[in-house]
């Protein structure tokens, strides 16, 4: 693997921790004070989803096809940002990143737009921000991990809380977790105190993550029948595997035969 840069600072917190960035076999790798993997990009295809909790966390179009309004909390390398820019031209995203050079490397070597009518990138804590305007998505987005573990301001009670003040009427969050992570239950049941229980977990398509979906309302339609139908179209559509996700919602979820439990 060939190391691309290295942007170093002292290390107090998630604002001040080193960015290298590395490439192998055609794919770009962000990491943040360790080896880990924070984000992939394929060089010669930008917006592709390389890595596949990223293609997990797209799971939310089950249940809200059409994304106006999204806010991501952490934007590494932009991955997600991008794949929405690139499908959903009519999306108003808001990123919010806490270290300004993770910003800089984004737009630098990851193709992150500059900002714009659909996209602004906002150096600024996710958690403050979120708690500072409710009512503002319909979506939104947490991915919050430095190079060893999730980032304990954005998985609080409160942080939560926000989260849900945040989203309008039908709206959605979806939480990149870590479900070896010695948290992670309690980490779900903060979200689900926090949206009354309406959770959904997906398993990423590989070992280790688990996506955490939160309604701020039940889903009308939960159906097993439809959700694999919908399942099917969104995968014609946009080559993500779909149809695998809705397999993970019954691995994962209490449900009938009929029916998803949420």
């Amino acid at each position: 693997m060939r190391l691309l840069s290295r942007l170093r600072g002292p290390r107090r917190n998630g604002a001040d921790a080193s960015v290298e960035i590395s490439e192998q076999d055609g794919i770009r790798y962000l990491h943040l004070g360790s080896a880990t993997i924070q984000s992939g990009m394929r060089v010669s295809d930008p917006d592709d989803l390389v890595l596949a909790y990223t293609r997990s966390m797209m799971a939310f179009l089950l249940f809200a096809p059409e994304p106006q309004r999204v806010v991501s909390v952490g934007l590494g390398g932009g991955s997600v940002n991008k794949w929405i820019y690139r499908h959903f031209p009519q999306a108003e995203q808001v990123a919010i990143e806490l270290n300004p050079r993770v910003i800089a490397v984004a737009r630098q070597y990851f193709q992150v737009p500059a900002d714009n009518a659909r996209l602004q990138v906002v150096q600024a804590d996710g958690a403050r921000w979120v708690a500072e305007h409710s009512d503002s998505a319909d979506l939104v987005l947490v991915d919050g991990y430095d190079g060893e573990s999730h980032a304990a301001e954005l998985a609080t009670p409160e942080f939560y809380g926000a989260v849900a003040r945040a989203l309008r009427r039908d709206g959605i969050l979806a939480v990149n977790l870590w479900g070896s992570d010695r948290q992670f239950d309690e980490y779900v049941h903060r979200i689900e105190a926090a949206f009354e229980g309406q959770v959904a977990c997906v398993p990423a398509l590989q070992k280790g993550n688990i996506i955490v979906l939160a309604f701020k309302r039940r889903p009308l339609s939960l159906r097993w029948d439809e959700l694999r139908e919908r399942a099917k179209l969104l995968e014609a559509r946009y080559g993500l595997e779909f149809v695998r996700f809705v397999e993970g919602l019954r691995r994962l979820n209490p449900h009938t035969d009929k029916h998803l439990l949420i």
